[in-house]
């Protein structure tokens, strides 16, 4: 019978993480096993303790408990890690602030099976209702259908991952599978097979561009990145680290180098340089220290506070 492990990352958001967990517990489980992982990633609040004593009827949930922050990649690492120990064919990494359709995990198995040369899935993203970026521009009955990510497209000029579709009322218009350059790591479904190839998430990022440089190396092992529009997943789209924070500035800064002298064409490559140059002079502080990190190859959590 076919396994997948659902792994979902937890850092001091026990209620948030108790409402995805509540959506997946509704998923719809035909023909495969489904097991459940929290990963807590160095929670310094009651995060463990909640999770310990929850009782949920039918379902086999599993709770590891980092003990320090490993970032976004390394704590779904050892989620990751952990499945893969348990024979998992799929694992399907979820942020804990998504809500999934119930059919999400039977419509991913389906396509997998249809395309065996599929290294990873995307689903259809949605804002969650409230959580949309332009609020007032839609009409109350267009919530809740407000496209956050039909996929991924890299824009190899600015070395910047984009979501098709954002900000776009569903009508329809990504209805087709296409083929994309990566999938967000808010909700990816990944192929056991192509993971022992291709190996897990480059922990050197800490947090941003490890989904994409997993969806590169994907590509260059010959796998199939696909946006499947079956799967839905609605997204409580993060406010605090959006453009201009210290976080941001930070990671972003030091990441795209990382990923674009990893992955983009020449020309990229000496606009990042200069771009660089022009951040070590006046740029913003955690600007010119991911600059100084990425050159001093100070990488994982480097010098964030």
């Amino acid at each position: 019978m076919t396994k997948v492990s659902v792994v979902i990352l937890n850092w001091n958001q026990p209620d948030i993480t108790l409402e995805c967990l509540d959506s997946v517990t509704k998923l719809r489980v035909k023909d495969y096993e489904l097991n459940l992982l929290i990963v807590d990633n160095g929670s310094t609040d009651n995060s463990v303790k909640i999770f310990e004593k929850l009782k949920i009827v039918n379902w086999k949930l599993e709770i590891i408990s980092n003990g320090k922050n490993k970032g976004f990649a390394g704590g779904n690492n050892v989620g990751i890690k952990y499945a893969l120990e348990k024979g998992a064919d799929y694992i399907l990494i979820l942020n804990n602030d998504t809500i999934v359709d119930l059919q999400l995990v039977d419509r991913f198995i389906d396509t997998a099976d249809k395309y065996p040369e599929v290294g990873m899935l995307s689903p259809k993203i949605y804002f969650a209702n409230g959580y949309e970026f332009h609020k007032n521009r839609y009409k109350k009955d267009e919530l809740g259908k407000v496209i956050w990510s039909a996929g991924g497209k890299m824009d190899w000029d600015n070395v910047f991952g984009k979501n098709r579709g954002v900000d776009e009322v569903d009508k329809g218009q990504f209805g087709q599978e296409k083929e994309v350059n990566f999938t967000t790591g808010a909700c990816m479904f990944l192929s056991v097979k192509a993971l022992n190839e291709v190996g897990i998430f480059d922990e050197k990022y800490f947090m941003y561009f490890e989904d994409a440089d997993l969806c590169m190396r994907m590509k260059k092992f010959g796998w199939k990145i696909l946006y499947s529009p079956s799967g839905l997943v609605w997204h409580k789209v993060a406010q605090s680290s959006r453009i201009g924070s210290d976080l941001n500035d930070y990671y972003i800064t030091r990441n795209r180098l990382l990923f674009g002298m990893k992955y983009a064409p020449v020309r990229t490559k000496i606009a990042l340089i200069k771009e660089s140059i022009k951040f070590l002079i006046s740029g913003r502080k955690w600007q010119k220290i991911g600059v100084r990190d990425f050159c001093l190859m100070k990488f994982g959590k480097g010098s964030w506070k």
